[in-house]
């Protein structure tokens, strides 16, 4: 079999060094090489036969991810390899794709329970229910059938369809017609039959070699400009949905479920509004890179391609993927759990690198209390979290003591992976913290037609709360804010998105914190952390009151799986001070704080102070001043959007006062 084998693969090498002298020949006349004079019949059945355990055939539209892998995925024969980076490392598009969860869409088993009890709630709008999810979880299964003009898609269908079980694969983003991205939404997409549109062949590049494609899977591939912009994403990444009431009857409102895309445009990000210093979602979430890669396997004549997207398609799920890593065989999914570990290592590393910024301040410190901001920056081009409405993200702050003893702690989460504290129904927008059982969760949380809180997709009518942090640049007077509401948010949080002038468009959130401290003098460590949860419990507790074979089978994978939230971001800071401020009673102040122009302001002083030195945060000097009789003194501080420490010494007594320059 060994032997077999080898004698395949030493048969396509031949086929590709016989087949390589007609084509430099019709190369060197100017002309593109003819694809039938490349590859037998038997070359031919191969690249239809799928990878490695890819779905493979094709029904009326469109053609399974496996009958492109025998030239989009690796390529292990020479003299010149494909798919490959500047480094040799292999990026094939199927291999990088098959682990994402867009290529498990149709598999997932949070959406399949999620429909299952939507269902449930309203069982007499399980087909049109069921049509609508799978227009983007299955598209290339319920497109069949729209196309085919045959009415709406069942789960019951999809579950024995292999091209519809592909999820979010090949030809259903690279099929979009250009006509109309960016403007149908809720699954509503539009496909030309018969392209694949890509990247590469605007006029100003080489032509495509498009023969082997249109001979082997019968596409035509095109240039397409529109598949690295937002709008390729917009048909599925923003959704509308109709409300039902507790009876089950169309009210004739609509709820905005997600609406990643119009966020988006509601940015800085916004490339149609800034095509110089936009990005678009691939741009994060497929990677370019400068390489030139020969993109097909098996034509080593073909010129390489710059730049390069990688298909990582990373989002922030590292719970799902996860659970998805854990159920490969009971859930039949193609990608390796080695391959899953990629998918994750680079969901994390964009949740961890690209999401946010933070920012720990001590604003003032008694006896009595301390005075803590933490500071939230949104660096993604859209909400954090945006899309699905069971995603959240919340603070912990945690104060020890010089000990490590807990003196305050707000966002700690138990073992069941609830935040402590939460609400019984659900937890308010913070501006000030002041206890232990108040947590900063940025959120939606969506309301019934009776204004309560709902997980029935169905039931929503409006959003009781949506706290989620905006993106830089977003608007309350943007023409698509009507599907990008803030919710549940006090117009007296005026540094909610707003700038300190008032502006609009920050993209971050302050929460101030007022931690007892109950006369404690000591040193403390004040921690700040972010963590995301996309699946929280209490989003569970609706749909696992149903039982349904779906509902069953992803109860049991939930509970099974660790759901210990993702850590995004943290910061940690140390207060060395061991005596509290007693200046003010000396009658000594120290203005303003924060400081706005850079200059700090001493004054009170008299025969009793004997020095005054200025520290930066990390500890280095950066003044020291002997008063003599002075009774005011000023500094223009080096740097401006930092922190220092002022040490006066008087009467044999040590104090320190912390300034925040702004």
């Amino acid at each position: 079999m060994k032997h077999l084998r080898t004698l395949s693969i030493r048969s396509i090498a031949l086929a590709a060094v016989i087949g390589m002298v007609a084509v430099l020949v019709a190369w060197d006349q100017g002309r593109l090489p003819e694809a039938k004079a490349y590859h037998s019949r038997a070359d031919l059945e191969k690249f239809r036969g799928g990878g490695q355990g890819l779905a493979s055939g094709n029904n009326n539209f469109f053609r399974a991810s496996g009958d492109c892998y025998g030239c989009h995925g690796p390529d292990n024969i020479g003299p010149v390899f494909a798919n490959r980076d500047a480094n040799g490392h292999d990026v094939n598009t199927l291999d990088d794709w098959r682990s994402t969860m867009m290529a498990n869409s149709a598999r997932d088993p949070f959406w399949r329970a999620k429909v299952s009890h939507e269902v449930n709630v309203n069982p007499g709008h399980q087909s049109a229910l069921e049509d609508k999810c799978t227009s983007c979880h299955a598209p290339m299964g319920r497109y069949d059938k729209f196309l085919m003009g045959l009415g709406h898609y069942s789960i019951a269908e999809l579950e024995q369809d292999p091209i519809a079980l592909d999820g979010v694969s090949c030809l259903a983003c690279h099929m979009q017609s250009p006509d109309s991205i960016g403007l149908h939404f809720s699954g509503k997409l539009k496909f030309d039959p018969g392209i694949a549109y890509g990247p590469y062949g605007a006029p100003e590049d080489p032509p495509i070699f498009g023969a082997p494609m249109e001979s082997f899977v019968g596409y035509n591939p095109i240039y397409g400009e529109h598949l690295t912009q937002a709008g390729v994403c917009a048909g599925c990444h923003t959704l509308i949905t109709e409300t039902a009431d507790l009876e089950g009857n169309l009210t004739g409102d609509h709820f905005v479920e997600q609406a990643t895309y119009h966020e988006w445009l509601n940015s800085s990000f916004n490339t149609d509004a800034d095509p110089e210093n936009g990005i678009s979602c691939q741009g994060c979430h497929m990677q370019r890179i400068s390489d030139a890669v020969v993109i097909s396997a098996l034509y080593d004549f073909l010129q390489p391609r710059a730049p390069f997207g990688l298909h990582h398609m990373a989002g922030a799920n590292v719970f799902m993927l996860n659970l998805l890593k854990h159920n490969i065989a009971e859930l039949e999914l193609t990608a390796s759990s080695v391959r899953f570990d990629s998918t994750i290592a680079r969901t994390t590393r964009l949740l961890q690198q690209q999401t946010l910024l933070i920012e720990n301040t001590i604003v003032g410190r008694t006896a009595d209390q301390l005075d803590v901001d933490v500071k939230l920056t949104n660096l993604a081009g859209h909400k954090f979290p945006s899309g699905y409405p069971a995603r959240r993200a919340f603070i912990e702050l945690h104060v020890t003591d010089a000990t490590g003893a807990t003196i305050f702690r707000s966002g700690a989460w138990d073992s069941s992976y609830e935040v402590v504290g939460h609400d019984p129904d659900w937890e308010p927008h913070h501006d000030v913290i002041t206890s232990e059982d108040q947590a900063q969760i940025y959120e939606m949380v969506m309301g019934d037609v009776n204004g309560n809180k709902t997980t029935v997709l169905e039931r929503a009518k409006t959003p009781l709360k949506d706290n989620r942090l905006t993106p830089l640049g977003f608007s309350t007077t943007h023409v698509s804010y009507d599907t990008t509401l803030i919710a549940g948010v006090s117009p007296e949080d005026i540094d909610f998105n707003r700038y300190g002038s008032g502006v609009e468009g920050s993209g971050a959130d302050i929460t101030h914190y007022q931690v007892p401290m109950n006369g404690y003098s000591g040193m403390i460590t004040i921690e700040a952390r972010v963590w995301y949860q996309s699946a929280p419990p209490r989003w569970m507790e609706e749909m696992f009151a149903f039982n349904t074979p779906a509902i069953d089978r992803f109860r049991d994978m939930y509970l099974a799986e660790d759901g210990s939230p993702t850590l995004v971001k943290e910061a940690v800071i140390t207060d060395m001070s061991l005596e509290i401020d007693g200046l003010q009673e000396a009658g000594i102040r120290i203005y303003p704080n924060p400081i706005h122009d850079g200059l700090l302001r001493i004054e009170g002083l008299d025969a009793r102070t004997q020095l005054i030195t200025v520290l930066d945060a990390k500890g280095a000097l950066v003044a020291a001043y002997s008063p003599k009789g002075d009774p005011t003194w000023q500094l223009r501080l080096p740097q401006a959007q930092a922190t220092y420490m002022v040490v006066v010494e008087m009467g044999g007594a040590r104090f320190v006062k912390r300034v925040v320059v702004h």
